[in-house]
């Protein structure tokens, strides 16, 4: 049996969907589930944040998915967090091939998901897209700078797509990030002050791989955040 959460799925022929997996192990794998109906329909366990245990067959990149039950309790996502989440599946599914090599994926997402059932923190966005960035090796290093020097918290270093992060001595300069925020997500401690430039940074380096197309739950935050209140 294999270990996953569904990321995505959409109507596929009849009475079947086409579901996008991140399987523990093996990262995104893509397969068609028959759904069902009655007492015997999946529809219910099929869904976000719900850990599943199932079967993969089939000799073809697209699986057959079967034996699908419930591994534990969906992960309690509400507020922020239901909206991150969403956005973590989308990300995933943008990005992730069936292709990449993300075997560590899984228990990465499983661990961020939890984190942010308990207690929301925009830092665990920021580590699983740094983490993702590396599973797909568009993420440079974060010990040493294009020069093989070391990060230095007091200095300011500008990416350079495809060469890495040059330093900028000690002023700052448009599209630069701090050494010292470089160094704390490097270290998994981030912290309030470092989460603009952050943000800012992985929106640069995710851009590329995420193309034109808008992210759909960026979207729907938004626009749920800009509701006057009932």
């Amino acid at each position: 049996m294999e270990r996953g959460y569904v990321l995505h799925h959409r109507p596929f022929q009849e009475s079947k969907a086409l579901v996008n997996l991140l399987v523990d192990g093996k990262g995104r794998v893509d397969a068609v589930a028959r759904l069902g109906s009655g007492k015997r329909s999946i529809k219910s366990v099929l869904q976000p944040f719900q850990p599943l245990i199932f079967t993969l067959s089939g000799r073809s990149e697209l699986k057959t998915l079967g034996q699908i039950e419930a591994a534990a309790p969906a992960v309690p996502l509400s507020g922020q967090a239901l909206y991150s989440g969403m956005y973590l599946n989308e990300l995933t599914v943008r990005v992730l091939s069936i292709h990449h090599d993300a075997t560590e994926l899984f228990q990465i997402y499983h661990r961020t998901l939890l984190q942010m059932a308990s207690e929301f923190c925009q830092s665990q966005l920021r580590l699983f897209e740094y983490h993702l960035l590396q599973e797909l090796g568009a993420m440079p290093s974060l010990q040493f700078d294009e020069n093989r020097d070391p990060f230095e918290e007091d200095i300011y270093y500008r990416f350079i797509s495809e060469q890495g992060f040059s330093p900028c001595l000690n002023t700052k300069i448009e599209s630069s990030f701090s050494g010292q925020s470089l160094i704390a997500l490097r270290e998994n401690n981030i912290q309030p002050a470092h989460f603009k430039e952050l943000k800012f940074l992985m929106r640069e380096m995710l851009k590329p791989l995420l193309g034109q197309k808008t992210l759909l739950s960026r979207q729907l935050f938004l626009t749920s955040r800009n509701k006057p209140a009932s």
